[in-house]
């Protein structure tokens, strides 16, 4: 007796029409007896039709709060037992009322606790949780801070796991910078208050935003010299020099970013490369004086050409009103190169303004250098370590209204 799939060839199933004639030869061979031929015809289809199935009309998965729901009924739990899981009688009313987003935080806990399938409460095929670093608190990031800086949503609530692995993404996924500060790092200048969890936010946002800012043109290895460095700090005449400085540098493929500082950062200055090398600077400007800009940004131009040109992975995160350890020989070498870049050491020293602070000696000192007064007032005030000398001349609150719309 023939086979009812006796003269069907059996193929791949590309259309709609293959389904339907692949569900007709299954109806006729259901009876199939187990060993035969027609046995393993109707295995082949029915493997067949589960992968055109799985594709084109695939099983919406459930609501995530309808799988809690359903799982309630099933232990017979009431809203109450669901508070270790949620978090409180509030937060889990809130929850299966639709009112309350379920946390990355929450959706471990039921799928641990509960068993409910994680791709469920994520609402995507086979999706899993992310892992949780036992090193990180996720609660202990600033994000009503940097919602004020409108860096996030206003309405974060407790969603600080998402906040901040969105901010992570948009920086690259740069988790390694996160879990590099878990450690104690060398290259972070710093005193005894700064908080690592807001200096950790302050660095990822730096380095989301440089990689979704253009620059005109592409890095060379080996520009930044201190040549370079010099002839902008010639641009300090003009009243609108710091923003001229952000774009000289853009033109050699250097990010300059202001980025306010959040709260127990005590942050002046960060110098970083990007993963394909661009160099990226962010200033706080937290002190707004033309003289703090113009250090601040020669400091971390030294570490991008002294100590990041051949290696990428370093990051410098620093309180520059905190004295370098005598210890710590990059960051002497910064503070030097620095130095030497705004005023040459043979001019500093053989200089009247050195010897005479007057304001007369420093604005004649400024004019022979061609760089702006404020940077010779810095330096005196700097080493005569009095800060009430030539108060008028370090320019006060000229620099960051310049960045305000940049």
């Amino acid at each position: 007796m023939n086979s009812p799939m006796s003269n069907i060839v059996i193929k791949p199933i590309k259309t709609e029409a293959d389904y339907d004639a692949a569900l007709e030869q299954i109806s006729l061979l259901m009876d199939a007896k187990a060993g035969t031929p027609e046995a393993d015809e109707l295995e082949v289809l029915a493997t067949l039709v589960e992968c055109y199935e799985a594709e084109h009309y695939p099983i919406n998965l459930p609501e995530p709060i309808a799988a809690i729901r359903f799982r309630m009924e099933q232990e017979d739990l009431s809203q109450r037992d669901l508070i270790p899981y949620i978090g409180s009688r509030s937060k889990v009313s809130e929850v299966l009322s639709g009112k309350r987003p379920l946390t990355l935080q929450m959706m471990r806990s039921l799928h641990q606790h509960l068993g409910i399938p994680a791709d469920v409460l994520l609402q995507e095929q086979g999706a899993t949780l992310p892992d949780n670093p036992e090193s990180l608190d996720w609660m202990q990031y600033p994000i009503k801070a940097m919602a004020k800086l409108g860096w996030v949503s206003q309405d974060a609530g407790d969603r600080a796991e998402e906040i901040m692995r969105s901010l992570i993404e948009r920086a690259g996924g740069k988790q390694t910078l996160v879990t590099m500060f878990c450690r104690q790092n060398e290259h972070i200048r710093r005193n005894g208050q700064m908080d690592m969890y807001a200096l950790q936010a302050w660095g990822l946002q730096l380095i989301a935003i440089a990689r979704e800012t253009n620059l005109p043109t592409k890095y060379k290895s080996g520009t930044l010299t201190t040549e370079l460095a010099q002839k902008m700090v010639r641009l300090s005449w003009s009243e609108s020099a710091p923003s001229l400085a952000k774009e000289f540098l853009a033109q050699y493929g250097i990010h300059l970013i202001y980025l306010p500082h959040l709260p127990r950062t005590h942050l002046d200055g960060a110098a970083l490369r990007l993963d394909d090398g661009t160099p990226v600077i962010g200033l706080t400007l937290r002190h707004d004086r033309l003289d703090n800009f113009w250090f601040s940004l020669c400091h971390e131009l030294a570490h991008q050409s002294l100590h990041l040109e051949n290696n990428i992975s370093d990051a410098f995160f620093e309180d520059l009103s905190v004295e370098a350890p005598t210890s710590d020989i990059k960051e002497r070498e910064a503070d030097a190169w620095a130095s030497n870049v705004l005023i040459p050491d043979a001019l500093w020293q053989s200089s009247q303004a050195a010897t005479n602070p007057t304001p007369a000696n420093a604005l004649k000192f400024a004019r022979d250098l061609g760089i702006h007064p404020a940077i010779i007032a810095g330096r005196i005030r700097k080493e005569t370590g009095n800060y009430r000398l030539l108060t008028n001349y370090v320019g006060h609150g000229e620099v960051r209204k310049l960045f305000m719309h940049s």
